[in-house]
């Protein structure tokens, strides 16, 4: 039996859709609920950023959240988090992070949150839809930590399943799942898995310009300390990082971030 009931489980999300006003980016529509937030720090350009929070610290077993970002027509957008998020021990039940973007014609969001960090017997089911217009840009980041690196913690037990399902005019275009279950250390040793490395990375890039980009972005890539590399494919430009060191592998992504965006981070990144 469960020691704390479904029903005090944290569960909600954000609800944020930007468009035009002119030629700025402004939030229309805002929506919080469960602990979740939504802040817009002051940006002097035309694009608008959102900073999501969860008030709660952490996820756990039975804890779900939902964002669901929409960018509408011409409009630029930047969503990231406020800090890494900790997906704490489950006593069974999956933690449940569902993203679902949407970016109309012409449009440009970069969904940039930051690390998930996965506790001993985590129990992470994580999700990310996206419904991006022919002539729209999308980036997106997603990396996970196995582990407190800081304490110097051994992943031994834990689960993740990662989905994602990108559709561009209404046809599929990138889909991927990745599940690893039980012994997650031993697993991510082998060379067909991880190769030892215990914080992952994947950037997709998904716009009409990105299979010119593929080149520049090796070249963005040729000081890494990570094991990564870079894909072009059916108009998009896909980046994978590993690493056994977390702090090395955030370093490299964050420089390769500001190649691709030609943008600095968002200030949550810097802090």
């Amino acid at each position: 039996m469960a020691l704390i009931p479904a029903h005090v489980r944290a569960d909600g999300g954000v609800r944020v859709r930007f468009a035009l006003a002119g030629d700025r980016t402004v939030r229309t529509e805002v929506a919080e609920g469960g602990g979740y937030r939504a802040r817009f720090p002051s940006t002097f350009n035309e694009t608008c950023e959102a900073v999501l929070i969860n008030t709660g610290g952490g996820l756990t077993g039975g804890d779900r959240f939902d964002a669901r970002i929409a960018v509408d027509e011409g409009a630029r957008a930047i969503v990231t988090t406020q800090a890494a998020e900790k997906i704490y021990r489950s006593q069974g039940p999956e933690t449940l992070v569902s993203t679902y973007l949407t970016v109309g014609g012409r449009a440009s969001l970069n969904w940039l949150p930051q690390e998930a960090i996965l506790f001993a017997r985590a129990n992470l089911r994580r999700t990310l839809e996206a419904d991006i217009a022919a002539d729209a840009t999308l980036i997106a980041c997603e990396s996970v930590y196995f582990g407190r690196f800081a304490m110097g913690e051994i992943l031994e037990r834990a689960s993740l399943r990662d989905r994602w399902r990108i559709r561009r005019g209404g046809r599929l275009i990138f889909a991927e799942d990745v599940k690893l279950d039980g012994l997650v250390n031993l697993a991510l040793q082998r060379k067909a898995v991880a190769a030892g490395a215990r914080a992952t990375a994947t950037v997709l890039m998904v716009s009409p310009d990105a299979p010119g980009r593929v080149e520049g972005a090796r070249e963005a890539l040729a000081d890494a300390v990570s094991e990564c590399g870079v894909t072009g494919l059916d108009g998009m430009l896909i980046a994978r990082f590993l690493s056994p060191d977390a702090a090395a592998l955030r370093a490299d992504l964050a420089r390769f971030m500001i190649h691709l965006t030609g943008a600095p981070l968002p200030r949550s990144w810097q802090t």
